[in-house]
């Protein structure tokens, strides 16, 4: 009897260990799914307009984000690029002379956006902000733009998102930030805008209602995700722990 119940507790004993490793692996994984700069949505329709925003998420524990710095691609010049304002944040845009003109509603476009910095405000540990930008005329010679971002902390680290990644390979440590552009009718709704006419003449930036709603899932879709599976991982692994725990003080028949 001894020895079965012997046994019983080293095979509980082990499926809590078990179940240890498991939260851990889940916190692993799930970690980087949220630790990225990244570009929200991801995809936008070639040689339209569209309304992306660029998410920093706080990586430390002892520091907060305090400089946000987004340099455009200088491949692919866009003639428009306006920030939207962030609460307590300041935003600086900065233009470059092009070497070669763009052509933009019968007016030639001599300069465009090469960097957007934000700064004065605070990302604390734990949480993500959001920095939306209009941009258009998006470029149809290309599949992708890739922007380079430097995220300055309070502590004076500077962590530079400007790795390539490449097709089929591991990630990168400190991937760039991508927008993806497909032919027109290929982005999923919220990845897209729709050109319309104002009052003058001049394209403006029209969003529908489904637009919105996805846009609002993509901002907190993959992070929502990642945190349940990591908290779920922890209560089995505790859960596991406590019991095998329990199960050793159990004194023996």
């Amino acid at each position: 009897m001894n020895m079965s119940r012997t046994a019983r507790t080293a095979r509980v004993a082990r499926a809590a260990a078990v179940a240890g490793l498991a939260a851990g692996s889940v916190l692993l994984l799930s970690g980087p799914a949220f630790a990225h700069v990244s570009v929200q949505p991801g995809t936008a329709e070639k040689g339209g307009y569209s309304t992306i925003a660029v998410k920093v998420p706080n990586e430390k524990d002892n520091a907060s984000t305090v400089k946000v710095e987004l340099n455009l691609d200088p491949k692919h010049p866009l003639a428009s690029v306006m920030p939207q304002a962030v609460p307590g944040w300041d935003v600086k845009v900065e233009k470059t002379k092009l070497d070669k003109p763009l052509q933009m509603h019968g007016k030639t476009i001599e300069e465009a956006v090469s960097k957007v910095t934000w700064s004065g405000g605070k990302i604390e540990p734990g949480q993500f902000q959001q920095f939306p930008l209009s941009v258009g005329q998006l470029p149809t010679d290309t599949d992708e733009l890739v922007f380079k971002a430097l995220q300055t902390y309070s502590d004076d680290d500077v962590v530079r998102w400007i790795d390539p990644s490449k097709p089929g390979g591991e990630e990168p440590e400190h991937p760039a930030p991508v927008l993806k552009l497909v032919d027109k009718g290929q982005a999923g709704a919220g990845s897209h805008s729709h050109d319309a006419k104002d009052g003058k003449g001049a394209k403006a930036t029209v969003e529908t209602t489904d637009e919105k709603a996805a846009e609002k899932s993509d901002d907190g879709g993959s992070d929502t995700t990642a945190r349940v599976l990591a908290v779920a991982g922890i209560v089995v692994g505790a859960a596991g722990v406590a019991f095998g725990v329990r199960a050793r003080r159990r004194p023996s028949a």
